[in-house]
């Protein structure tokens, strides 16, 4: 697949040095960020909202997007963690979408963040290819520049996952990550950072790092995800702010967004 070379600073808007974004936002070039281009049926094939036509599908994350960004908005939260109860529900493939539907507002961007280290899933949703990401930043001292990835779309990049870590709970919960979401918080306003977490009952990644995030979306599945499960997960994250619940694979193709 290959990849694209262009200039300015990382995720700063054309002619706009300061971390306070103009009111048109809408033109965005890199230089240290590599930009990789997708493949359309790639995107189609994973469920990746920009491989299809405007329809029902991308009109239900768009729903999402906005009861999300009215409820994080509220609160002057821009740092978010969207995680499961078990495996097999859909949340990289939200967290992937969601991302996609926030940067289409002409006056956001998005990071979105691989931090699930046993099994990292975006950069194969979108069909990119990274040897490094962040367990590299955390490990080996890696620049972030060296790491982001813009996939082709406007004022979205990622942070791979980068190094597998055995360690990985420890890692996350480091001062070095704390710091790292610290900054990732404060350098643009506008910017909405997403993280994208292991299942909540089969990792403890999550349940240690979550209470460094702003808040908490919590995706299960139609038909799969355990009324138990559901149950023990809400009791895990009752001491962080659950911004809501998302209804994956449900049976009328829509995803279905509940506040908590």
């Amino acid at each position: 697949m290959n990849s694209k070379e262009s200039t300015t600073e990382i995720l700063t808007p054309v002619g706009c040095k300061s971390s306070t974004l103009p009111a048109d936002s809408s033109q965005f070039s890199y230089t240290q960020t590599r930009i990789q281009s997708t493949q359309r049926k790639h995107l189609h094939e994973n469920r990746i909202i920009t491989g299809f036509k405007p329809g029902e599908w991308l009109e239900s994350y768009k729903m999402l997007r906005t009861r999300c960004l009215r409820l994080m908005g509220a609160m002057n939260w821009n740092t978010l963690a969207i995680t499961s109860p078990s495996n097999q529900t859909g949340n990289s493939l939200t967290a992937a979408n969601l991302a996609i539907s926030i940067s289409m507002e002409l006056d956001r961007s998005v990071l979105l963040v691989d931090a699930n280290f046993q099994n990292p899933s975006i950069c194969k949703l979108f069909g990119i290819q990274a040897e490094t990401g962040l367990g590299d930043y955390l490990l080996n001292d890696t620049p972030l520049n060296e790491l982001l990835i813009n996939p082709d779309l406007d004022r979205l990049v990622i942070l791979p996952a980068g190094k597998e870590m055995l360690n990985s709970t420890e890692m996350l919960r480091s001062p070095k990550m704390i710091r790292l979401v610290n900054e990732l918080k404060n350098r643009y306003p506008s910017r909405i950072i997403i993280f994208d977490l292991p299942p909540l009952l089969s990792q403890a990644d999550t349940l240690g790092f979550s209470p460094y995030v702003d808040c908490v979306l919590l995706v299960v599945e139609e038909g799969h995800t355990k009324i138990e499960d559901l149950e023990h997960a809400a009791s895990l994250l009752k001491e962080v702010n659950l911004l809501g619940t998302v209804l994956n694979k449900s049976s009328d193709n829509k995803i279905k967004y509940k506040a908590n």
